[in-house]
């Protein structure tokens, strides 16, 4: 159900203690492990580092419809939570205290500002025996609907692939329970999902107990069929309506203990793998939506350009296949009859433009002006230090898929298909510009062809809600690839210095001064922490300061210490990212762990590994320090890294092997930048429970890369107020030749028993091994990234006209 049932409990028919939560979910007893205990089956083991928590009731809700609909209310019972207290005796003085993300992390925030409308998200079984569910979140590469069917499987007791998930329309209703982002959609829906399951599994129950005339104890659901003790069978489907309620009801429900699961944690195929590669899975430009028409934007030369005059917009409006022509506030719009037309559009308009946001600014200026707002690491410590600034360039934010959207403004209405991870904030951001009563607007969330943070921005939306609505007709919206490198979002240029005091064989205090371009954070997370900042631990810092101390962890013993963030100059499209600030704060901070072990005299995996603060971290390393060999021998210029990263609930440690000998670095590639490479990563990760290994193998493999390509080629060159790179083929992410021809991923055994984030999780650990490998195979460590930052292996194309012509000769460059 897409839409927000009439019938469905609000949040005011509630009691009052049940609307929120009072603190984040943090490091005190959840729903999730809490749920997995009922009378009919035995407590599940406990990790050893946790006591029990005791019975408690889940409720739910059985909602008025005419076939099964079920939602959850995740409250406990006040009994069961009064028992849960008693046997835990827990108290505020129990919590750690010393690092932010020991009390609460984005990922908790996320999760709390959820909790309240978790009962508007509903799960219906159909009369043909198929589950629907419409996912409040994003579906952009990461797995995700598969994930969540796996779970309406486990407590359903129903076949994966009689289960349809779909993307949920913006709903506004949800407040901050439609927003994908910091790893957080398996941890905040993990239990909300499996409650209305369970609850739909029991109302199924008690249907067909009453068909068969039999006790509901003595029914059994498997593969989609309940069960009797004679034999005889019923398909939900046929139960469907006899399970409805006809008027809404609020129920309890007990989950499966983690015993029980035959589907979570088991290796699981993508449930839209075939379609993906047989080219049936629709995205945004695959929809056909009548009238919408192609259309391009011809953007300034320069970042943030507006356009001063058009000298031949009646000519380019005559062009073939071009409808329209209108200058907007981004640019120039040209819809046609194909993009190619477009394309041509485009080149041909001549525009004089007004300056950028960022004219005249370059590498070398934004990199002194960060050096200026460095926040002072204080006087000098009076004992041995090691301390180190690094520089991290300018990256691209561009996904595989290109920015684009579909818009149909018309005058007392508007309807909008995109990739959007914050539906809400576009939907509010669109109907106040339309001037429009937000329920005018529909926002369809379509599947998205990678993110890494890009579609927390809805820039293609916007400029097709502005073009369709100044032309009067649909617009099938799409930026060209040179579009999205130079005019779209970019990770900030940033540098870090760290310095680390010891003396001995003990590090007495970490320092880190993180210095970056400003973080546009507007897409809806700055909202969800002013709606949250009471109750976060936090004082009154600002959005970025807040984001960075609750997603950034110290998982070393190093005494006493600070780190602080600080933002300059708003010129940028700036983005959040994968893993946003964690690559840049870990990178720097393993590599001052390698320098400091080194003036110990000491082992970079021993030293990590005795100075790792919790078992289960050093577990982790140590996997993948065994695994990886660890300390064998390798040929001159080879070296091994290795480094440790933890982040919402989850842990990893990446070691890597890189090749920097001669040979290797200078091997010729056609218009690519080659350098060092690394033959061998391995990865453990342990993220408490994992619903899926084989999806959290696919995240981490491309988490992976991502921290190569972060490491050593991948970056911006900002030249005169623009950025040189114009496309994939001059943007260098790893690539084939720069892949590690070894990998080996490893998933660790359930530590929790409770989903942890994952999404971004490999992308800092990884970095930061191939820096210190590289630190090691070459005896300098690097401070400036990516290390081939300083090789412009390819010639820049013109900035006027802004994008190149469509190739001609496709078999040449398909090569």
């Amino acid at each position: 159900m897409n839409g927000a049932d009439p019938a469905a409990p609000q949040p005011s028919d509630r009691p009052a203690a049940q609307q929120r939560t009072d603190q984040p979910a943090a490091r005190q007893p959840s729903g999730h492990a809490a749920a997995e205990q009922s009378s009919d089956h035995p407590a599940p083991q406990q990790p050893p580092d946790r006591p029990g928590l005791g019975r408690r009731r889940l409720l739910g809700y059985v909602l008025a419809a005419p076939t099964l609909v079920t939602a959850a209310q995740l409250t406990a019972s006040p009994s069961a939570a009064a028992e849960s207290d008693a046997t835990t005796g827990a108290t505020s003085a129990d919590v750690p205290s010393a690092d932010i993300t020991e009390l609460v992390d984005l990922n908790d925030v996320m999760t709390a500002a959820a909790l309240p409308t978790s009962g508007l998200i509903t799960i219906q079984v159909n009369s043909d025996g198929t589950v629907s569910f419409a996912l409040p979140r994003a579906e952009v590469g990461q797995g995700i609907t598969t994930s969540t069917a796996m779970l309406i499987a486990e407590e359903l007791d129903v076949p994966l692939d009689r289960v349809r998930v779909t993307l949920a329309d913006a709903r506004p209703e949800l407040v901050f329970n439609q927003l994908t982002g910091a790893s957080n959609t398996t941890v905040s829906t993990f239990t909300p999902i499996r409650v209305a399951a369970a609850v739909a599994r029991g109302r199924l129950l008690r249907a067909a107990a009453a068909e068969l005339r039999v006790a509901e104890s003595d029914l059994t659901i498997e593969a989609g069929v309940v069960t009797g003790p004679a034999g005889r069978g019923i398909g939900i489907g046929a139960l469907a309506r006899k399970a409805a309620a006809v008027e809404t009801q609020a129920v309890t429900a007990v989950l499966k203990p983690a015993g029980s699961f035959t589907v979570i944690g088991t290796p699981r195929g993508r449930i839209d793998a075939l379609a993906a590669v047989t080219g049936r899975k629709k995205y945004t430009m695959d929809l056909d939506v009548p009238d919408a028409l192609p259309t391009m934007v011809c953007r300034a030369p320069t970042i943030n350009g507006t356009v001063g005059s058009v000298a031949n917009l009646a000519e380019v409006r005559a062009m073939p296949g071009v409808t329209d022509a209108v200058a907007i506030s981004t640019g120039v719009a040209v819809r046609a009859r194909t993009f190619g037309q477009c394309i041509d559009a485009v080149r041909a308009l001549r525009v004089t433009w007004r300056p950028g946001t960022a004219e005249g600014q370059s590498d070398e200026s934004v990199l002194a002006e960060l050096r200026r707002a460095e926040i002072p690491l204080g006087l000098p410590p009076l004992t041995p230090s090691v301390e180190e600034r690094f520089t991290f360039h300018f990256r691209g934010n561009s996904a595989l898929e290109p920015n684009c959207a579909i818009a149909d403004v018309r005058s007392d209405r508007a309807e909008i298909w995109s990739s959007l991870k914050a539906p809400i904030v576009a939907q509010e951001t669109i109907a106040a510009k339309l001037k429009l009563p937000l329920h005018a607007v529909t926002v369809h969330v379509t599947e998205g062809g990678g993110s890494f943070g890009r579609k927390l921005f809805f820039d293609a939306a916007l400029e097709a809600v502005e073009v369709s609505k100044k032309i009067g007709k649909p617009v099938k919206l799409m930026w060209h690839r040179a579009d999205d490198a130079r005019q779209g979002r970019v990770h900030p240029m940033a540098t870090s210095r760290v310095r680390v005091a010891y003396l001995g064989g003990t590090v007495l205090g970490y320092q880190q001064r993180h210095t970056g371009v400003a973080t546009d954070l507007s897409h809806g997370f700055g909202e969800l922490l002013t709606a949250m900042a009471a109750r976060l631990p936090v004082a009154d810092l600002g959005f970025s300061e807040t984001f960075f101390q609750l997603s950034q962890s110290m998982p070393y013993d190093f005494g006493t210490g600070t780190r602080l963030l600080n933002e300059t100059n708003k010129s940028f499209n700036t983005g959040s990212m994968r893993n946003v600030y964690s690559p840049d704060v870990a990178c720097a901070r393993e590599l001052i762990v390698d320098r400091v072990a080194a003036r110990m005299g000491k082992d970079p995996y021993r030293f990590r590994r005795d100075f790792l603060r919790d078992e289960r971290f050093r577990a982790v390393l140590e996997k993948v320090a065994e695994a990886g060999q660890w300390g064998r021998t390798m040929p001159q210029g080879m070296a091994q890294g290795i480094a440790f990263h933890s982040e919402y609930h989850s842990v990893s440690a990446a070691l890597v092997e890189i090749d920097c000998r001669p040979e290797t670095v200078n091997r010729p590639v056609r218009d690519g930048v080659t350098g060092p490479r690394v033959t061998r990563a391995v990865f453990a990760v342990d993220v408490g429970l994992t619903v899926n290994p084989r999806g959290l193998e696919a995240q981490m493999m491309g988490g992976i890369m991502d921290g190569i390509a972060l490491a050593l080629t991948s970056s911006m060159h900002l030249r005169e107020g623009h950025f040189l790179e114009a496309s994939w083929d001059n943007y260098f992410y790893t690539r084939q030749w720069n892949t590690p021809p070894e990998l080996d991923i490893i998933v660790m055994p359930t530590s929790t028993g409770e989903p942890g984030g994952a999404g971004e999780l490999a992308v800092a650990a990884s970095m930061a091994a191939v820096a210190c490998a590289y630190g090691r195979a070459t005896g300098t460590m690097p401070t400036t990234f990516p290390i081939n930052h300083g090789t412009l292996s390819f010639t820049p194309k013109p900035t006027v006209p802004p994008v190149p012509p469509a190739p001609s000769d496709g078999l040449d460059h398909a090569r």
